[in-house]
């Protein structure tokens, strides 16, 4: 999962409230519902020692939540008596959430927003394309390409001028797709999609796919359902783009522990170690900056262990004493794994989920938290 969105919680101080609500079913008794459930969240969070400003703020956008906006849930960021951040949420939830703690709880986001790539899907006709872009926070158009305008149609006329009409024809549709790919190839560098979807008639985003860069092939799918045009069938698309996500994260997924794997293994990179597992090795990793990538199993026993934390994102620790060097100000404890994400987030790193389905009984990290570092030590910490 790409981190970057979290960055606004982490540039104010703590403490917290973060609160995580199911909003999949809708009913007759929704509205009653959401104003329960708003109400509890607010008297939860006082009673954990939150400021009547920011309990107030949870209460009034969980209250005003409309379906649609986040079928499956959403989660709550709240500081100083505003929101900062409120994301939908992909899946249901296993079970409320609600916290008021120094640093925002972000793990379970790993395995509700879900950890599908960020998607750039291009709507292809024989004119050019529009791209939309779909993240963790939605979907929002990401630009557009024309192309050559006339001529577009062939005909189905056998003599000479209507053979040199098709040819131009012909032509332009090619040069229109090459044009398409090289857009489309500038916006996911831009953007950094992890997946390329492409939809249209099937000859006209074959054309595109095959003008692509090479580098764009591993990453670019096709879908037969949705389009430029009107009354494309945006439902089934949009079933397929999900679907598509999914898979590509799992293959992700199995990869990532794959590399993992080998990363901690000295004999397989002449000796050198560039994995980490286990919180001290991964507090170290965190505050020298050297984290690629943080692996987390949310039920691990490693994720709810208690670090301590300063003010900055490199500044944690395992024991108190070593906290009080970091920081002018007065360490505080927080969860192992909020805290790896924070200084991950803040690092440009990338996260993952990983659970004992996906492999992680065998490969995954001990405790449940691991990371790929950029760089290792010379002793090979």
């Amino acid at each position: 999962m790409d981190l970057s969105f979290l960055t606004p919680l982490y540039e104010r101080p703590g403490p917290w409230a973060s609160v995580y609500a199911d909003t999949s079913t809708v009913d007759e008794s929704t509205p009653e519902r959401r104003e329960l459930h708003a109400r509890q969240a607010r008297r939860d969070l006082l009673e954990q020692g939150a400021d009547e400003a920011t309990g107030y703020a949870v209460y009034d956008a969980l209250a005003s939540y409309t379906h649609g906006a986040a079928p499956a849930g959403r989660a709550v960021f709240a500081w100083g008596g505003e929101v900062v951040l409120d994301p939908p949420l992909a899946n249901r939830l296993p079970a409320p959430v609600t916290s008021w703690s120094v640093l925002p709880r972000v793990a379970p986001l790993l395995g509700l927003a879900g950890e599908e790539p960020v998607c750039l899907v291009a709507y292809i006709d024989r004119k050019g394309a529009d791209f939309e872009l779909r993240t963790t926070l939605g979907s929002r158009p990401a630009g557009q390409i024309h192309g050559g305008e006339r001529p577009v149609h062939r005909t189905a006329s056998d003599d000479r001028s209507g053979r040199h009409f098709q040819d131009r024809a012909e032509n332009t549709w090619e040069q229109n797709a090459r044009e398409t790919a090289e857009a489309l190839s500038d916006c996911q560098e831009e953007t950094r999609a992890g997946l390329v979807v492409l939809a249209g008639d099937e000859r006209e985003r074959r054309a595109v796919h095959d003008a692509l860069p090479h580098r764009l092939l591993p990453l670019t799918v096709e879908t037969d359902h949705g389009g430029r045009s009107a009354g494309s069938d945006s439902r089934l698309l949009d079933e397929d783009v999900e679907r598509l996500r999914r898979e590509h994260a799992r293959t992700r997924a199995a990869a990532e522990l794959e590399r993992f794997r080998a990363a901690r293994d000295p004999s397989a990179d002449g000796g050198i170690v560039v994995a980490a597992e286990g919180v001290p090795a991964l507090v170290d990793a965190a505050r020298e900056h050297r984290i690629s990538e943080l692996l987390v199993d949310p039920d691990g026993p490693d994720a709810g262990r208690e670090v301590w934390v300063g003010d900055e994102p490199h500044q944690l620790a395992v024991r108190r004493s070593d906290a009080r060097s970091l920081s002018d100000g007065e360490p505080h404890t927080a969860r192992a794994d909020d805290a790896l994400l924070r200084s991950a987030a803040m690092a440009g790193a990338e996260a993952i989920r990983v659970l004992p389905g996906d492999g992680a009984s065998e490969a995954g990290p001990s405790g449940g938290l691991g990371a790929l570092l950029r760089w290792s030590r010379p002793d090979g910490t």
